[in-house]
């Protein structure tokens, strides 16, 4: 029987017949009839504003200090760039050595430091450049135990070495020679320092299982 019949005759509908009598569809245009318009709702216009209206957080973006990173530098970049330090500042003081009056004429003379110049005494000259010199790259190529030897020993030698530039000199020319020889050493000292901390590898604790075979051998 259609709906219409059944409202009609005041018979009950499918729905109050499952859900029982006073039952009321929660969906009016689902319970209704074909025959019944469907009921419209109009859209909000853009006057009304929209449907749903959220309030956004205000949000305050403030610019957060990107920290530096300062790198780990290795140790034999340390000791190279000490080496290349010394080296500039030992060819400049040599060379401004040369306007001191009367060095132009003791080498026209053939006396240097009341040494006579010959092949000897120019090849003591070259070898303690040279030897800074290799320094730089020795520094960046040998092993650590022969590395960290070389610089500890060169090192220590060149500080006397630094020191006798200043031998026989008068007190006038004291602030040159101070300056130059103090950061010479202080170069120097720089270089034991790091030659002599020189990072160790931490030591791997032994397998129980090999140090106990290599017992049961000796035996």
């Amino acid at each position: 029987m259609r709906a219409a019949d059944r409202h009609r005759y005041g018979l009950p509908s499918a729905l109050e017949i499952v859900r029982g009598p006073g039952y009321r569809c929660p969906v009016e245009a689902m319970c209704s009839s074909r025959w019944a318009r469907p009921r419209y709702i109009p859209a909000a216009t853009p006057a009304e504003g929209p449907l749903l209206s959220k309030e956004e957080p205000m949000t305050i973006r403030t610019k957060t200090p990107n920290p530096l990173d300062t790198p780990p530098v290795p140790v034999q970049a340390k000791l190279a760039a000490a080496w290349t330090s010394f080296m500039f500042l030992y060819i400049y003081v040599d060379y401004f050595h040369l306007h001191k009056p009367g060095v132009i004429d003791n080498l026209r003379a053939g006396v240097v430091f009341e040494f006579d110049i010959s092949p000897t005494l120019l090849t003591v000259m070259l070898a303690s450049v040279a030897i800074p010199a290799l320094m730089v790259m020795l520094s960046m190529t040998l092993p650590a135990r022969a590395n960290r030897a070389t610089n500890l020993v060169v090192a220590s030698l060149y500080i006397p070495y630094s020191v006798f530039n200043a031998a026989g000199e008068s007190w006038n020319w004291a602030p040159f020679y101070g300056l130059s020889i103090g950061i010479e050493v202080l170069l120097l000292a720089f270089i034991l320092r790091s030659a002599w901390a020189w990072p160790r590898t931490p030591a791997v604790p032994a397998d129980p299982a090999t140090t106990g075979l290599r017992q049961d051998l000796r035996q």
